[in-house]
């Protein structure tokens, strides 16, 4: 089974792209992130058309998450992160695709910080690790695949020092993406690749696609039943070359896995 998560950063002027990478790598399972589009605005008819099931939920201009399955329609488990009934930010979506549960996600960026932004994102990422917990706990094979946008460590950019001030570094972000690993979640990329610089976003400014100036927020983690199964994990990155491109590319895991349960 090939798992992968993508940050189209816009579907509608992206979908090219998507349907495009679908064709080539041919995944078994994609979470999807920052659709920016209602939630009439997922074009089902080709995802539908490319072999492709899909759950999703939409917000205008903002956010939205989705999952798709090859061949199947992912079945609901739950359309929000459980914490904060007042939040109504998309950005968390959960669902069960062969037998595993699947929890899509997009942190909140937080910048400026400090600031309400921030402050958020933290709180946004308290509720996640208080659910992971009890994902953890149900013994059931998981994976919590998204943008998290937490840069794990100085190693997973190409140069911290311009970044210091950005939320996506700072302790706090760091320490709670630490504190999900401590539950036993295993990081697939770092665990695949444990001394290889690793990217998954370039963002648009100063060429930093083109100097391979990236940075790894793009994760999926996966659970106790889950880790001994992975075979490999790594970035589509010629995704990010294309033409107009999402300033992220998709991360993927193969898992050991069978396709019916």
């Amino acid at each position: 089974m090939k798992l992968a998560t993508f940050n189209v950063n816009g579907i509608a002027s992206r979908l090219n792209h998507l349907l495009q990478w679908l064709e080539k790598e041919s995944p078994d399972v994609v979470c999807l992130q920052e659709l920016k589009a209602p939630e009439t605005g997922l074009p089902v008819k080709a995802i539908r058309d490319a072999g492709y099931g899909a759950l999703w939920r939409g917000q205008k201009s903002w956010n939205g998450v989705a999952i798709l399955a090859k061949g199947a329609d992912p079945v609901v488990c739950r359309r929000e992160l459980p914490g904060d009934p007042n939040d109504e930010q998309s950005r968390y979506l959960e669902a069960a695709v062969q037998g595993i549960i699947v929890g899509c996600l997009y942190l909140p960026n937080g910048n400026p910080q400090p600031g309400p932004k921030f402050d958020y994102k933290l709180a946004w990422f308290e509720r996640l690790i208080e659910h992971a917990k009890s994902l953890w706990a149900s013994g059931h094979p998981a994976v919590l695949a998204g943008d998290y946008n937490v840069v794990p460590t100085d190693f997973d950019i190409y140069n911290p020092r311009s970044w210091r001030k950005d939320a996506l570094l700072q302790p706090g972000s760091r320490e709670r993406y630490q504190r999900l690993l401590e539950q036993g979640w295993v990081d697939a990329l770092r665990s695949r690749h444990p001394d290889e610089p690793i990217y998954t976003f370039w963002d648009y400014f100063r060429k930093h696609w083109e100097r391979n100036a990236g940075l790894r927020i793009d994760h999926l983690l996966l659970s106790r039943q889950l880790a001994p199964r992975l075979m490999d994990a790594g970035v589509d990155t010629w995704v990010r070359g294309l033409p107009k491109a999402s300033d992220h590319a998709p991360a993927w895991v193969e898992l050991d896995w069978p396709l019916t349960c």
